[in-house]
């Protein structure tokens, strides 16, 4: 596949040449940018369906779209015209490709519904009120699992909005446990299977279609996915047998196709669904995992047995790549790269045919819209042309630096047109988690796409997303160096790469903002404490204060593997790391904001930081979003934090 190399800033301004080849920014297509999501290939590789949609197209309801993987040609297009505001999940096709499963729930009325289409027909074959996900065939076809939480309280996952505290808390009645249910794929009554007083967070069908691999927890679902143990549950009686209790973080585990083997992706993860790690086996008997990809550089994020070796999707630095793994010889290797954000499914940024041979994703970067790219292995090429013609808007590349001993790396953003001798300010956007990565997503002059790095470029800033340690994409020990250590070797690197940044492009290093959310608010908050570097700063859902973050928020558990202890058990590690011990030394101007009802980092942890910098005397503003949780949903709430970000940031630093 071939890449554009990335564009030098100081080529711009010599080269109106490179400028002309590259384009104009702007759409010349009347038509918005379509997306394209929750790929599914089907067992031969010769179909892939996906959830498309058009920017700015009016509300027609849920459209899947089944294409010819070869050339892209559209085969059929599915929409749910009876349900439009209705949320549909990824189709999965069915063993022998004759129809695909989908989950589809309206919110509104609470119901999520399972249904089988088939030539064209969408029929439900199951009902809950409630919350449903996660369908999957049975290998002979006949039944359907699929992850439902009868009665939820609230939407699955921590970075929904809380339910409401009240009464008496911490009674299991007032708990949402997700469990596997089954219903025949002609529908029917559905059973759930799994036992009652367990949250299963994923889980695979066996071989034999007698049972599932599950990674699971008791109590609390949003809290307790840290802990989660490796599991197998009887499909006939629901008996949960423990195979594996290692002390690291699980995702995705799958069965081999001779039942022997479950591979999962392990490794310190500090947000469920933000997959990353290596790759282990274990026997389905039970046992001691084994790392099968033991110092890779990179970070393994899907996984797919494909026969006896598996096909893994991986990020390493600024590339994606497809990697090939034989566990039996722990070795692997690679099949694929570019610097690309691949998506694809809930199993990884890649799918692929039954025979591992044909593979499909959605690709895009920060100057190339979403596109699906299939083909048989090593070549994947470009099967949708729709967005061809949204040109870049911004330029964008790869910087890396050492640092105390590690290679480090980012993204710099910026105009495509910059001015002859003129300097630049730069905001440094620190990504949360903190086991993830900022990677290239397209940026676009409507209103999708990256908005709030378009609109500070618009404005005239660079923006820099750096990924220091702690990050994903250098290999688990590089993952694993922040532990103990959240605003130590993390900030320095942080720190070395603005320096690294400023080098590379017309940037004005006494006009640096910084911001972040979550994790990327935490080291915003730190920052601002440890530096007067930065004469701007925006902090959303951050952490002041680990000690009192640790009895306030609803995920404690993610904390013990970062920091090796309780709060309780070593208390002078939390307090460290908190950016409340140094409010004395804030200087910069900082907007703080958070959702009402957030899990995470509840609304506390910002009043407290924006009290200190009030009793320091330091410009701030604090913004408490009504009914939002860790992530904010509501389009007039997305709006109204960008319109506040930029504004905060021009008055400070333009």
């Amino acid at each position: 596949m071939k890449q554009v190399e990335p564009i030098q800033w100081t080529a711009m301004v010599r080269g109106a040449a490179l400028v002309a080849l590259l384009g104009a920014a702007g759409i010349s297509s009347a038509e918005g940018m379509r997306s394209y999501r929750s790929l599914a290939i089907s067992g031969n590789g010769e179909r892939i369906a996906a959830l498309e949609t058009v920017e700015g197209e009016a509300k027609q309801g849920p459209r899947i779209v089944v294409r010819d993987t070869a050339t892209g040609k559209l085969v059929s297009t599915f929409e749910q015209s009876d349900c439009a505001q209705c949320r549909i999940e990824a189709p999965v096709w069915s063993p022998d490709g004759s129809a695909m499963a989908l989950v589809s729930t309206d919110g509104k009325a609470g119901i999520a519904t399972v249904n089988v289409l088939r030539n064209g027909k969408l029929t439900p074959v199951a009902t809950i009120k409630g919350v449903a996900n996660t369908v999957r065939w049975s290998p002979d076809g006949r039944q359907l699992a699929f992850l439902a939480t009868v009665g939820a309280r609230k939407l699955t996952g921590a970075v929904e909005a809380g339910a409401r505290q009240i009464g008496e808390i911490g009674v299991a009645e007032q708990e949402d446990e997700q469990r596997i249910a089954v219903v025949s794929s002609s529908g029917g009554a559905f059973r759930l299977v799994s036992p009652s007083d367990t949250f299963v967070y994923e889980y695979d069908w066996t071989p034999d279609g007698r049972g599932f691999v599950v990674s699971s927890a008791k109590g609390n679902g949003d809290n307790n996915w840290w802990i989660a143990t490796l599991g197998h549950v009887e499909l006939a009686t629901g008996k949960l047998r423990v195979l594996a209790a290692p002390k690291m973080q699980m995702n995705m585990p799958h069965v081999s196709p001779d039942g022997r083997t479950v591979a999962f992706i392990g490794g310190l993860m500090s947000d469920f669904g933000s997959v990353g790690g290596d790759v282990y086996t274990v026997p389905i008997e039970g046992g001691e995992p084994v790392d099968v990809t033991p110092d890779f550089a990179g970070t393994f994020n899907g996984i797919a047995w494909r026969g006896q070796q598996l096909m893994a999707s991986v990020l390493a630095g600024a590339d994606a790549e497809v990697v090939a793994i034989d566990p039996a010889a722990r070795s692997s290797r690679v099949l694929w790269r570019g610097p690309v954000t691949a998506s694809a499914s809930r199993d990884g940024r890649f799918v692929f045919s039954l025979d591992g041979k044909v593979a499909a994703s959605v690709h895009e970067d920060f100057e190339h819209a979403p596109r699906i790219v299939a083909g048989r292995l090593p070549e994947l090429n470009p099967i949708t042309r729709d967005n061809e013609a949204f040109a870049p808007v911004v330029s964008a590349q790869s910087v890396s630096w050492t640092n105390d001993g590690y290679k480090v790396q980012g993204w710099l953003v910026g105009p495509r047109h910059v001015d002859a001798g003129k300097k630049y300010p730069m905001i440094v956007q620190v990504h949360g988690g903190p086991a993830a990565a900022s990677t290239p997503r397209y940026i676009s002059a409507g209103d999708g796409g990256n908005s709030l790095v378009r609109d500070l470029v618009k404005e005239g800033y660079f923006v820099f997303m750096p990924n220091p340690r702690g990050s994903y994409g250098q290999g688990s020990s590089f993952t694993n160096a922040n532990r103990k250590d959240f605003g130590g070797g993390d900030w320095r690197d942080i720190l070395a790469g603005v320096d690294a940044a400023i080098k590379q492009a017309p940037v004005d290093g006494q006009r640096l903002g910084l911001m972040g959310h979550s994790y990327g608010g935490y080291m915003t908050m730190w920052g601002v404490t440890h530096s007067q570097r930065f004469k701007a700063a925006v902090a959303g859902a951050g952490i002041a204060n680990w000690i009192s973050y640790y009895g306030q928020n609803g995920i404690d558990q993610w904390m013990v593997p970062f920091f090796g202890a309780t709060m309780y058990d070593d208390p002078a590690v939390y307090r460290a790391a908190s950016p409340i011990e140094s409010i004395k030394a804030a200087k910069t101007p900082t907007l703080v904001y958070v959702g009402e009802r957030d899990v995470e980092c509840p609304p506390a942890q910002s009043l407290e930081f924006w009290h200190g910098l009030k009793a320091m005397g330091v410009p701030t503003t604090l913004v408490i979003y009504e009914g939002e949780g860790h992530a904010l949903r509501k389009p007039e709430h997305q709006k109204d934090l960008r319109s506040r970000e930029i504004g905060w940031f021009n008055k400070y630093l333009q």
